[in-house]
């Protein structure tokens, strides 16, 4: 996981694992920051489990979440919910990340000031939890390709551009925490 290559905009450090879901699992959680503001943040779960798991249809299951503010007036728009959700396969896709038995929700969700906060005005998130089987390459996990998709997703949630095909986005200092530089 920690061979992923994330935009500078996304600062990502392990964080600690479910231990009751299977029988090893490794997490991250993210968040992306423009000029000094949190704008998505996120987790990654990656679960194993040896014996396979019959519901995974795999021995491995990625399991994901992204939050991200977006403009209220898109709260209310009947696509917003399948166009978050083809973020993570366009995502998925662009990076060859393979896998199977994709599913999850897309929840839209808006809040409004009231009382002495009346002049708060109101504000908007999406979320998009979802979880898929990653495929084997060669008899070989290459997830790193699941965390460059997850991370992505993270900032299309969040309004960034995409990076020009052709060009790589150069990972700063700041791309991962926790780590020597």
């Amino acid at each position: 996981m920690g061979e992923a290559r994330m935009r500078p905009e996304v600062l990502c450090e392990p964080m600690p694992a479910p231990q009751r879901i299977a029988p090893y699992a490794s997490a991250l959680s993210a968040d992306v920051t423009v000029d000094g503001h949190d704008v998505s943040t996120g987790r990654l779960i990656l679960l194993h489990d040896p014996a396979g798991n019959d519901s995974w249809g795999g021995t491995f299951r990625c399991v994901a979440y992204a939050r991200a503010e977006i403009d209220l007036e898109m709260i209310t728009d009947p696509a917003l919910a399948d166009v978050g959700w083809s973020w993570l396969s366009e995502a998925l896709a662009a990076h060859g990340a393979g896998y199977t038995a994709a599913s999850g929700t897309v929840t839209r969700v808006a809040t409004d000031s009231f009382g002495s906060m009346s002049e708060d005005s109101g504000t908007a998130q999406i979320e998009i939890r979802a979880s898929w089987t990653p495929q084997m390459l060669d008899g070989r996990l290459e997830i790193a390709s699941h965390v460059e998709a997850w991370s992505e997703l993270l900032c299309t949630a969040a309004g960034l551009p995409p990076v020009p095909e052709g060009v790589t986005a150069m990972p700063s200092r700041r791309g991962r925490r926790g780590s020597d530089h």
